[in-house]
């Protein structure tokens, strides 16, 4: 059964700040990061948990990911992945 695929508004911020941090040095970078990063994440309409559990969470439905160097961090619903952030790897989750 599918699910869907739904973003968090911080979730949709996180990428407009990416794309504008890339996009300082690189506009065509910055392009190809947020389109693998969407890319991927509508392969969790098939696969939701594809990704691995989130390690700072004892929690199965909280999943995240890697793309690059950013961390995609989702959390299974009945019938929906919701996106709830993305975040440089190695910065910490709060």
């Amino acid at each position: 059964m599918a699910h869907r695929v739904s973003w968090s508004r911080r979730a949709l911020k996180d990428i407009e700040g990416i794309a504008e941090y890339i996009a300082s040095d690189s506009p065509a970078y910055a392009g190809t990061v947020v389109k693998k990063i969407i890319t991927e994440t509508r392969m969790l309409a098939q696969f939701p948990r594809s990704g691995r559990k989130v390690p700072e969470f004892d929690d199965e439905n909280v999943r995240e990911l890697i793309v690059y160097s950013y961390r995609v961090i989702y959390r299974l619903l009945d019938d929906e992945v919701l996106v709830a952030a993305v975040i440089h790897g190695k910065r910490l989750l709060q």
